[in-house]
């Protein structure tokens, strides 16, 4: 008989699972703070549960942790984690320290199935999504690795005594296209038995799948990010593809329904310069206007190249000029910092391990070298 993966439940399930095998609702509460709050996953260790049910759970569960395929730390001390999920797949964990904070870069899928131009992980193709378990384990296993080195180092942690303080899922994929395994996750992160983060510490971000918007308005609300990437939908539509299925008026309409629950609250778009693409000051104005009904701030990102691009990363004074342009129209702005670039852990850099079951990178190599082919003969 196959074990039960305990990552895979939250509160709920969890709750479900031990009343199933004849024990009180508090047992779940137990099984949360010992699997991840302490990080144990062996139930012998578990020595407040009585001796009864922890062999009951021995029998029946598991706590199940990717595997460590590759690791790698930047220059800047950013990890970039390679972890095994099978079938010869791997997806990337990123972990960014900063002064003030310590924020995981979780992933949602193995690859992505949206093809936006200018990512390195839409490139890999596209294989299957995470289960919960896979998802919350990349938590786990970041959280168990790094108290583990700041106990060998003799490193302070944070002052609440984390050192993941912050969640963002903007790893591989699109989160809410794996949406019935990226909610309970999310409500383990913030469940106070299990991770205990606000809700303004767990960013989801989003290429604009508008009706899943909408159900995790009502799920699990927490801060919410929008790859915009373009002013118009003529842009996006070459660049974030998707975009001509939920088109810009259909997006920002649920942009401003997700706030309806949370009206103190923003949404954050993201938006990637591309030069010659995106980056001109008419598209900073063009922007402006387009979300002027819309509680926001805007995060700019610098383009990470990687091999095969066809774009270039935008000069600094483009950046600024650009930036200048959304700040004097009022709104507040940010220009992302280059981390982990050295270990291509940047932003849309993540390309994990895909056995791609949508033929994506066939086929473009097909296409590249049919263009091949014809320039040699003309």
């Amino acid at each position: 008989m196959s074990l039960v993966n305990l990552l895979d439940f939250d509160a709920d399930a969890l709750t479900r699972f031990v009343a199933g095998m004849g024990e009180k609702p508090f047992r779940a509460k137990q099984l949360l703070k010992w699997v991840h709050q302490r990080g144990e996953a062996d139930f012998s260790a578990m020595t407040d549960i009585a001796k009864s049910f922890r062999q009951k759970l021995s029998e029946t569960a598991e706590v199940a942790i990717p595997g460590l395929l590759a690791e790698q730390v930047a220059a800047d001390g950013t990890h970039k984690w390679l972890l095994d999920v099978g079938a010869a797949n791997g997806v990337e964990t990123v972990f960014i320290p900063e002064d003030d904070r310590g924020t995981l870069c979780v992933s949602s899928q193995v690859g992505c199935a949206l093809d936006c131009a200018f990512c390195s992980t839409a490139q890999q193709g596209f294989n299957r999504n995470l289960t919960t378990g896979e998802i919350i384990g990349q938590l786990w296993w970041a959280n168990n690795r790094l108290n583990a080195e700041a106990a060998r180092l003799g490193t302070p942690v944070n002052e609440d005594g984390r050192i993941v303080s912050n969640v963002v899922l903007m790893g591989m994929g699109e989160p809410l296209a794996n949406y019935d395994n990226v909610v309970p996750a999310l409500k383990l992160m913030l469940d106070d038995n299990a991770y205990g983060l606000s809700r303004r510490r767990v960013t989801l971000s989003t290429s604009g799948l508008v009706p899943a918007m909408d159900r995790l308005r009502e799920d699990c609300p927490v801060a919410l990010a929008v790859s915009l990437h373009a002013p118009n939908d003529r842009i996006r539509d070459e660049i974030v593809p998707i975009n001509k299925k939920y088109p810009l008026k259909e997006l920002l309409a649920a942009c401003q329904r997700y706030l309806e629950k949370a009206p103190r609250d923003f949404i954050t778009f993201e938006y990637i310069l591309l030069a010659g693409v995106n980056d001109q000051p008419e598209h900073a104005r063009e922007l402006a206007r387009l979300v002027r009904n819309v509680s926001c701030k805007f995060n700019l990102i610098p383009f990470n190249p990687f091999p095969g691009s066809p774009y270039r990363r935008s000069g600094k004074d483009a950046i600024l000029a650009f930036r200048e342009i959304l700040i004097e129209a009022g709104y507040v702005v940010t220009v992302r910092k280059v981390r982990g670039d050295d270990i291509d852990a940047a932003c849309g850099q993540l390309a994990g391990k895909v056995q791609d079951r949508t033929r994506r990178r066939e086929r473009r190599e097909g296409d590249v070298q049919t263009i091949s082919l014809k320039m040699q003969r003309e």
